[in-house]
């Protein structure tokens, strides 16, 4: 089951559960953005325009790329113009693709949860710490100063 969307002016293949970076989007309520669709892919591999079709996705992640640099240059002329530029971008994941009267969801993700701080290891090794801190820092014998050179030059 997949879906053709329009965004940015770009079209991009998309199933659910895929995460892809759009120009950036304007978002909903809580994140979510509906996409208008160009074709709808049944289990069957028919290929196809559906009226009521939708496909809704929640953004992951907003930021910038890379910086793209633009060089202008005319030779022999003495030009040379240099500007760069970033362009923003969305991550959204997509949660569902319906169309038909069907529903085709994305699987949840896992929750990720905290891990439980290791008091215990922490203060043995904060212990262990001292003792290499107090060898590290007895002072050091420090290289003899030599004499700047004097010149070969004589005045006259």
């Amino acid at each position: 089951m997949y879906a053709v969307i329009r965004a940015g002016g770009k079209q991009y293949r998309v199933a659910p559960g895929d995460v892809i970076r759009v120009e950036k989007v304007g978002t909903g309520t809580d994140g979510q953005v509906e996409f208008p669709v160009v074709a709808v892919s049944g289990e069957e591999g028919q290929v196809g325009q559906q009226a009521d079709a939708r496909v809704v996705g929640h953004v992951v992640e907003e930021g910038r790329g890379a910086k793209i640099l633009v060089f202008h240059y005319k030779r022999k002329k003495q030009y040379k113009k240099l500007r760069g530029h970033r362009q923003a971008y969305s991550a959204v994941r997509i949660s569902e693709i319906a169309f038909g009267g069907q529903s085709f969801k994305a699987p949840d993700l896992p929750k990720k949860e905290a891990k439980p701080k290791k008091v215990r290891a922490a203060e043995e090794e904060s212990h262990e710490a001292e003792p290499k801190a107090k060898k590290s820092s007895a002072k050091k014998k420090a290289a003899p100063k030599k004499a700047a050179k004097k010149s070969a030059a004589k005045k006259k």
